[in-house]
């Protein structure tokens, strides 16, 4: 199963080469830009390791661990800083990060250094999220719901990813279209005929609705039982 890393830094080069040199190692890797999506990313406890960039625009990266592990998140961080300074690198281990990497550095230094922290954490990446009575295998796009698993289509797997990250928040249609889509979102309703086809296999074989419309807001995942 691939380690999901998440890529913190607010250069779009930096983010793109890293991603696209880590996907190419067999990592499945996501990113982020600013410090509050990356913490909001994080306090799941989906992701096996973090690329996390100390200078972020909002909450700088000593923040972000340091707010990760007051939340019990043991995501392994591998923190990046421009300064080679003793006292900034101490701030970082002190903060909660595994290891730290000064800027610039090499990708395959950063390939070395991902692999040592996956190792040490013992090879513990679940890749899986769990809401109520659901969980969410990453690798394989499949969900099991008490003791049965559900085939989702690729479609599918995004919306649900996508509500059971944000249990029990609502989730707008704009949301969800980017998350599927991207920047070429459908003319026609294909998010609601994608809804209604992941109701049909997640929701309708049970006795309770797990996915809920809030008309003029979006859909919600709602794990507690009434």
């Amino acid at each position: 199963m691939a380690a999901r890393i998440l890529i913190v830094d607010d250069e779009d080069a930096l983010r793109q080469n890293v991603s696209e040199f880590l996907t190419l190692k067999g990592y499945e890797c996501e990113s982020a830009s600013d410090g509050m999506t990356a913490l909001a990313a994080l306090s799941d406890g989906a992701f096996s390791l973090c690329v996390l960039d100390v200078g972020l625009p909002d909450l700088d990266g000593f923040e972000v661990c340091g707010r990760l592990r007051e939340r019990g998140v043991d995501t392994a961080v591998l923190m990046l800083t421009a300064r080679d300074e003793v006292d900034d690198k101490v701030r970082g281990l002190e903060s909660g990060a595994d290891d730290y990497l000064v800027k610039p550095f090499s990708l395959r230094e950063l390939a070395a250094r991902i692999q040592a922290l996956l190792r040490r954490a013992g090879g513990s990446v679940t890749g899986e999220l769990k809401a109520g009575p659901v969980t969410l295998d990453i690798a394989s796009g499949t969900a099991v719901r008490e003791g049965r698993e559900i085939r989702l289509t690729p479609t599918q797997f995004k919306i649900l990813k996508a509500l059971m990250k944000a249990a029990p928040a609502v989730v707008s249609r704009a949301t969800l279209e980017r998350e599927i889509w991207g920047d070429e979102t459908p003319d026609s309703d294909s998010l609601r005929t994608a809804v209604w086809g992941l109701r049909n296999v997640l929701d309708k074989p049970f006795g309770r609705k797990l996915i809920e419309t809030k008309p003029g807001f979006g859909w919600s995942f709602n794990p507690k039982e009434p």
